[in-house]
């Protein structure tokens, strides 16, 4: 089982042309909107380190639930290297699952609501999330068995100026911690 994600998150200049692109060359996998609840445990405050490393979530993707834990890389600079060690799991209850949290004094501290869509195109598992308080961003993972991670990031980037997006902005710290911190969020501008 691999529990390494590589992903980058970026607000594009222009959105449509990659749609266009999905809509002839991709595949259509949903649309739903998901409710994530992120969380910190007592004994370790996630929201104290710079950069943030880890998160905790709860998701509600119209009725499928799951929890999913992150633990984000960075490069000794603290930029992110757009991977992360993932663990993710269906739960059966949602609110049991946050009645346990709770029990255990678990805190909330975000939550991040938005309407994914999802496609498919080659090894990209590519979503557009139009996410409440934030600007429409594309959320590009990649799906398939090449393990040069920087190269998967380079093509990434590469595959969306070829479809026309513009300038990039690539981000470094995911929604809930631009909702959280936004005068913190960091960007690099890819023309």
């Amino acid at each position: 089982m691999n529990n390494l994600e590589i992903e980058i998150q970026v607000r594009p200049e222009k959105i449509e042309p990659l749609l266009v692109f999905l809509k002839q060359e991709g595949k259509f996998l949903s649309e739903n909107h998901q409710i994530d609840d992120y969380f910190v445990p007592p004994h370790r405050d996630f929201l104290k380190e710079r950069p943030l490393r880890e998160w905790l979530r709860l998701r509600d993707a119209d009725g499928a639930y799951s929890i999913n834990y992150k633990n984000w890389h960075y490069d000794s600079a603290g930029k992110s290297l757009h991977w992360a060690d993932e663990f993710e799991s269906p739960v059966q209850s949602i609110e049991v699952m946050k009645n346990i949290f709770t029990a255990l004094n678990f805190k909330q501290v975000v939550t991040v609501r938005k309407k994914r869509q999802i496609w498919i195109y080659k090894d990209y598992e590519i979503a557009i999330d139009a996410v409440l308080g934030l600007k429409e961003t594309i959320e590009i993972e990649y799906k398939g068995y090449e393990t040069d991670k920087e190269k998967i990031i380079k093509e990434m980037i590469a595959f969306l100026k070829d479809t026309g997006c513009g300038t990039l902005e690539i981000g470094n710290d995911g929604y809930p911690f631009q909702l959280l911190f936004p005068a913190e969020a960091s960007f690099e501008i890819i023309k």
